[in-house]
């Protein structure tokens, strides 16, 4: 049987004085009162290991504590360094993070902007995968404060901290080229969201610019449900890739999850990586060193992500009279041992 909670009408039967009172006390009020007093309330509280009801406080004084966090996958390690670099700066402005897992579903992430919006939070992060704005926006007219982080928001009066997706997928297919690869596979998710998007048109660049024949392997597939999405989707297409009749000598893929995805299923069909296949990820999360081989990736700055965007969104809590930034933070290239240099191969054997 649950056991009711303790509230402060309990502590001052006890204590043998007002609710005011203990209340007063509890929320160090400046209203006098003894020093006797204090104790034996702030005792007797400790005691019975009272809790304060926050939401009444905040729907009492008309603001809140909290910030809400709406991101697409936690299971992703993107994500959950960007929620690390968000929470820093929350716990530095005594705020607690509600942090809502949309499983890339946009009806989910609608529930979730709800829920915000009916706790009282004023300030939201997000990372949205719904082509329908028109809660959001509706949220943001009525003094939402709202930071938008990887999936760029066409909006008024939103914080955006961005990442140059185009450029970080033309850096990644530019470094495979430059070790002599000109079969190059790029994998994707589903193509419907600005991120995906902007890399493979980055990858394209690459491609055209060294007059090379891109080559696409798009899932098709809408999973909200499942925790190794990513993953799983890298295994099917270099399924589909080489059963194609393409024969690449390098795969790029969408992102690291995916990159796992891909050499577990090159090494279950006995295809050496790089030996055989070089493969490239995307969003440089700390898990591609463990890898055999350790995975060549693309960098997105997902901690200073996290820790810019709770910046700007604590800027606007506090009244500041800060503008709406528009921040675009620039790709890196990590370079491991996933990829193989063909170019110093082919000057070897051309040197024989």
């Amino acid at each position: 049987m649950l056991k009711k909670p303790i509230t402060i009408h309990d502590i001052a039967e006890m204590a043998k004085v007002s609710p005011a009172t203990v209340s007063r006390v509890l929320s160090n009020s400046d209203y006098p009162v003894s020093k006797g007093l204090q104790e034996r309330v702030r005792r007797i509280a400790e005691e019975v290991n009272y809790i304060p009801n926050m939401l009444g406080k905040q729907l009492k004084k008309n603001e809140s504590t909290t910030i809400g966090v709406i991101i697409p996958s936690i299971v992703n390690p993107f994500y959950s360094f960007v929620i690390f670099g968000i929470e820093e700066v929350a716990r530095a402005n005594h705020h607690t993070v509600i942090i809502c897992n949309s499983l890339q579903d946009p009806e989910l992430e609608e529930e979730y902007i709800r829920t915000i919006m009916e706790q009282q939070v004023k300030g939201l992060i997000i990372s949205s995968i719904s082509e329908d704005r028109t809660l959001l926006r509706n949220c943001i007219d009525l003094g939402l404060n709202v930071v938008a982080i990887d999936q760029a928001l066409e909006e008024e009066n939103v914080c955006q901290v961005k990442f140059d997706h185009r450029k970080g997928g033309y850096i990644g297919a530019k470094h495979l080229i430059e070790q002599g690869h000109r079969q190059i596979a790029y994998l994707t998710s589903k193509l419907d969201r600005p991120s995906r998007k902007n890399i493979y048109r980055g990858y394209v660049d690459a491609m055209q610019e060294a007059k090379l024949e891109p080559i696409l392997a798009e899932s098709d597939e809408q999973r909200s449900d499942a925790d190794t999405y990513d993953f799983d989707t890298g295994r099917k297409l270099v399924r589909k890739i080489l059963t194609s009749g393409e024969q690449p000598t390098a795969i790029f893929a969408c992102n690291d999850m995916m990159a796992f995805g891909v050499i577990n299923e090159l090494s279950s069909q006995g295809i050496n990586v790089p030996d055989d296949i070089s493969v490239v990820g995307f969003d440089g999360i700390d898990f591609g060193m463990m890898l055999h081989p350790p995975l060549t990736t693309v960098k997105q700055p997902d901690y200073d992500m996290g820790k810019l965007a709770g910046k700007l969104l604590f800027d606007k809590l506090k009244g500041e009279d800060a503008p709406f930034y528009d921040v675009v933070l620039q790709p890196s290239l990590i370079e491991r041992r996933s990829v193989r240099n063909l170019t110093a191969i082919n000057t070897l054997e051309c040197a024989r």
